[in-house]
């Protein structure tokens, strides 16, 4: 049977350079009371200084990074979210994953790579094929995307259309003027077009923007995060979403 209440937990936390201990820190810092649990991008290794090469920590879904979700998670009785550097076809170039383990095994390769203010994602990273990832956590359906991603309004109606009630995005939202504006402003406008739910989860300052966010189909704040780390929790309820769509039935009514 589905939950009428799903519990979420959003980490924010800062991964550092050290693989190892951003594993350990998965146990360490998982709730044992969260249906989802939803990590940031990057967090097996961070990028690392601007422009350098993630290749060498690049893992394979099943390798070590994979495995310790996967305990965590069965550990939990949780399905948990966290991002990763996944080896590719160019040895030069992984993709940057999101790992899903839990109730449902899945990844995700991110879209929309961040060739933007100044950055150049896609010297270093491959895009993935521009599809929907949606997976089931107790009855709810949850589609993944992260960070740039959010800025493409395309993406996540492509995950709504796959029946998304639940997105979640786990970012590394870097720090600077307008940002954490961008961020906030961002995440309430998927929420609101869409009518669903959006969870968007980042590291902490002062390299990124923090300000994890839990947004319910009106555009509502649920639950916002500083800019330091912490562990932001909150609920979705199915109550919310059939009144929001019954009270806003953009996605019925949408022409094109």
């Amino acid at each position: 049977m589905p939950f009428d209440v799903l519990r979420l937990a959003l980490v924010q936390e800062a991964s550092g350079l050290d693989p190892a201990a951003n594993r350990a820190r998965l146990a360490e810092l998982t709730p044992p009371d969260a249906d989802l649990v939803v990590w940031p991008e990057a967090w097996a290794r961070d990028f690392g200084e601007s422009g350098s090469d993630v290749s060498p920590y690049a893992e394979q879904v099943t390798g070590p990074f994979g495995t310790e979700l996967a305990r965590v998670a069965a550990e939990r009785d949780a399905t948990v979210v966290a991002g990763m550097f996944e080896t590719s076809h160019d040895a030069a170039r992984p993709f940057n994953t999101l790992l899903v383990r839990g109730a449902e095994t899945a990844s995700y390769r991110k879209v929309h790579l961040y060739d933007s203010f100044g950055y150049r994602e896609s010297d270093r990273l491959l895009a993935g094929a521009p599809a929907p990832v949606v997976v089931t956590v107790g009855g709810w359906a949850v589609g993944l995307m992260t960070c740039y991603d959010l800025r493409f309004p395309e993406m996540t109606r492509l995950l709504v259309d796959a029946g998304a009630e639940v997105v979640v995005v786990p970012a590394a939202w870097v720090a600077g003027p307008r940002k954490v504006d961008h961020w906030r402003t961002l995440v309430r406008a998927r929420a609101i077009e869409n009518t669903v739910f959006v969870a968007a989860v980042g590291q902490p300052a002062p390299r990124y923007t923090g300000h994890s966010l839990l947004v319910d189909p009106m555009g509502d704040v649920l639950a916002e995060a500083g800019d330091g780390a912490e562990v932001l929790r909150g609920e979705v309820t199915r109550a919310t979403l059939e009144e929001a769509r019954r009270t806003n039935p953009s996605l019925a009514n949408r022409r094109l």
